[in-house]
């Protein structure tokens, strides 16, 4: 095929192990919103602190595990390490007793995230062309909204009556995908991974100010989207208070995994085309309009429609952005440039659903969502003042 041949073959064995690392995880991110309200009672806000404190608190370990892989010049012992915590410890969400059990589980898989993630995408930047390297982010976010198409498919099927599964036998079952994903690990060829440092030791300040000037103001301008970028948790608690019973909800959940799936590529490739600011804004205002229909909508049927919409932000969104961290650092900080761009992702969202949290419970979820929609709003204009290119990052690069 014509895409594949742009793809690597090291972008591409990265792109199964997502596959089916993020089938197990999205055959419960839909059930634990539920399984946490309805099972065990939580309120809007202890939903918000359990998602935000998982996805938060660490962040901080993903800017020393791009350090850290960016010393090491080496990439996949990161991945087995991450793959192989959160598989261990999704599962048993299933034996929760009570929300703060939830949270700690959530907590330790996320860790696992925050340890692959900026190496995975310094992994893929390393072996990818300049020209297509929205296509190859594309392709790879293509294959983790796959798992999340078919994922949500399984839960809603093994959450049918006739099959009389409950919320914590779905959850366990997320153990199989889970372990095929570090199975299929063992293949994935790690190549030109980051040059050799003259230092052995860290110096943070140092390589913070190489990373330049345009690549600081693009981290406060996603930062600032970041604040009204809540969990989407949020999204699926308020499909279900709409009359979306539980089994369609992880449907719904699926489908809108295929509409980022489907559009993951395609917005990859009109960033490469384009350019990345052009891309992002078009992805976030679209948000903001996502946004404002969740608030205005009351009827289920609607908030559907919004609810598959909303992949598209996504596809627009995710490539381009690591494209755009991608063009701005110096191939040797590759690691720690995109360990500082899920910084900034992982202690906005805390605030983020904090905020919403606090303001769906005390005046509603509409309110909730138009500032979210307001904060997106704000982010598209300042993004204008990031500069396409990075003098410091270029200067380096020479």
């Amino acid at each position: 095929m014509k895409i594949l041949k742009k793809i690597p073959k090291t972008v591409f064995q990265l792109g199964l192990v997502s596959f089916f690392n993020d089938l197990g995880k999205e055959m419960i991110y839909p059930v634990v919103p539920l399984f946490l309200t309805q099972m065990l009672g939580a309120g809007p806000v202890a939903l918000g602190l359990v998602e935000s404190i998982a996805e938060g608190t660490s962040s901080l370990l993903k800017v020393f595990s791009g350090i850290k892989t960016d010393r090491m010049r080496h990439r996949k012992p990161f991945l087995f390490w991450g793959y192989g915590i959160s598989g261990l410890f999704r599962p048993l969400i299933a034996v929760a007793q009570a929300w703060p059990a939830v949270l700690l589980f959530r907590f330790v898989d996320r860790m696992g995230k925050a340890l692959r993630s900026a190496p995975q995408d310094a992994l893929i930047a390393d072996v990818t062309k300049p020209s297509t390297l929205g296509a190859s982010y594309g392709f790879h976010s293509s294959m983790d909204n796959a798992g999340q198409l078919l994922g949500p498919f399984v839960a809603g099927l093994l959450l049918l009556p006739a099959l009389g599964f409950s919320f914590q036998s779905v959850i366990l079952c997320s153990v199989i995908p889970g372990t095929v994903a570090w199975f299929t690990l063992l293949w994935v060829e790690e190549k030109n991974s980051a040059p050799k440092k003259s230092s052995k030791t860290t110096d943070f300040v140092k390589d913070w100010r190489k990373l330049g000037t345009n690549f600081k103001f693009l981290l406060g301008v996603l930062l600032i989207f970041t604040l009204g970028n809540s969990t989407d948790a949020f999204l699926i608690v308020r499909l279900n208070q709409l009359g979306v019973s539980a089994w369609m909800v992880a449907v719904f959940w699926g489908l809108h995994g295929g509409v980022r799936m489907l559009s993951s590529y395609w917005g990859g490739s009109l960033s490469d085309r384009f350019g990345r600011k052009p891309i992002i804004v078009s992805g976030w205002i679209y948000y903001a309009l996502i946004y404002l229909a969740f608030a205005l909508v009351t009827q289920k049927e609607w908030a559907i429609v919004a609810f598959l919409a909303y992949g598209l932000f996504y596809g627009l969104t995710e490539p381009s952005e690591k494209a755009f961290i991608g063009d701005l650092a110096p191939k040797a900080l590759r690691g720690t440039a995109f360990g500082y761009y899920y910084l900034v992702g992982g202690l906005g969202v805390i605030p983020a659903s904090l905020l919403f949290g606090f303001i769906g419970q005390r005046w509603g979820y509409p309110q909730a969502f138009m500032t979210g929609a307001c904060l997106a709003g704000l982010a598209s204009l300042l993004l204008f003042g990031v500069a396409k290119n990075n003098p410091v990052s270029a200067k380096i690069r020479r």
